[in-house]
């Protein structure tokens, strides 16, 4: 794996303010911090599927409902390693066991020091087979083939979505992704209800991973009720794990409206992101409660940046 560095012109001013400079901000106002994951990569790399070892990033805005904000710090791989749940829908039709193998691939590749958790979304719980660990040996061994029975379906993937989060609260302060591998469909209102939509659960979902800065990565694959191919849900449950993804810093992943013959193409972009991600530490100067719009974009156009959209503040 490359080496990434990341160079930022105005580092100075930029991503490290004084403590005089950071002690005078919070006298005039009142002030609170906010941690979100972001990726930094070009849009050539992807094209490539090759990183480059250096990102000439210039400057790194961060606005807050439309307000620029001091940004603390900016947190590498190295210096925040990574902690990643890896969720598998139960009902998922049998071709997807032939991507075990590619998935116990990508995590025994991981940085060292990253951790892995393991878990099956089965009728209305996660069922863990490894809990957070940073063996991923141990990790990559833990999965298991699918029954593919609709018998086991969950109601919706997004109650399991919650479950893990609420297992990163035990973790140190780093970074954290979900790789969630699912239809994305949502039947807990019956079939008519299941757009993006509609889904209070996928909303919960959303809301409390960009509180836990926990970006989600989906794979769609399909399960019992979109492998016969019907196009309204298979396009039902692609945008809902779209805009799981897109809402909280992530990126899905399709391969049209058919689950992929290969997990690699996804796992090469994933990679490139995962180590092109970063911990970014900011002052908020809104107070208000509710809902807080956020952007972090770069002076230099040829550099992409994915971010949560937002978050909510309670």
């Amino acid at each position: 794996m490359l080496k990434t560095i990341i160079s930022l012109l105005m580092i100075v001013f930029s991503l490290t303010p004084s403590i005089s400079q950071t002690t005078s901000i919070r006298e005039q106002q009142r002030v609170r911090t906010v941690s979100i994951p972001i990726s930094i990569f070009t849009k050539q790399e992807l094209r490539d599927n090759q990183t480059s070892e250096i990102i000439q990033v210039d400057r790194l805005i961060v606005k807050e409902d439309r307000e620029e904000q001091t940004i603390l710090s900016i947190r590498s791989v190295a210096e925040a390693p990574l902690a990643l749940a890896v969720l598998i829908q139960e009902d998922l039709s049998s071709s997807f066991n032939l991507q075990l193998r590619d998935i116990a691939a990508f995590i025994r590749n991981l940085p060292k020091g990253s951790r892995v958790m393991v878990a099956y979304l089965r009728g209305g719980s996660l069922q863990i087979r490894q809990r957070f660990t940073d063996d991923l040996e141990t990790a990559a061994k833990a999965l298991r083939i699918v029954t593919s029975s609709s018998i086991a379906a969950p109601r919706n993937p997004y109650d399991g979505v919650v479950d893990a989060l609420n297992r990163f609260d035990a973790l140190p302060a780093g970074r954290r992704a979900i790789l969630l591998v699912s239809d994305g469909l949502d039947v807990s209102q019956g079939l008519s209800s299941s757009s993006p939509g509609q889904s209070a659960d996928l909303d919960r979902a959303i809301l409390r991973a960009q509180r836990r800065s926990v970006a989600v990565y989906s794979f769609y694959s399909a399960a019992s009720l979109t492998e016969s191919g019907n196009s309204r849900l298979i396009l039902f449950g692609q945008g809902s794990l779209e805009k799981l993804s897109d809402e909280t810093g992530g990126r899905a992943f399709f391969q049209g409206s058919i689950s992929p013959i290969s997990f690699v193409p996804f796992f090469k972009d994933l990679g490139i992101l995962l180590n092109r991600q970063f911990l970014v530490t900011y002052l908020s100067t809104h107070m208000k409660k509710g809902y807080h719009r956020v952007e972090v974009i770069s002076t230099n156009p040829a550099v992409k940046i994915e971010h949560p959209k937002g978050y909510y503040y309670k």
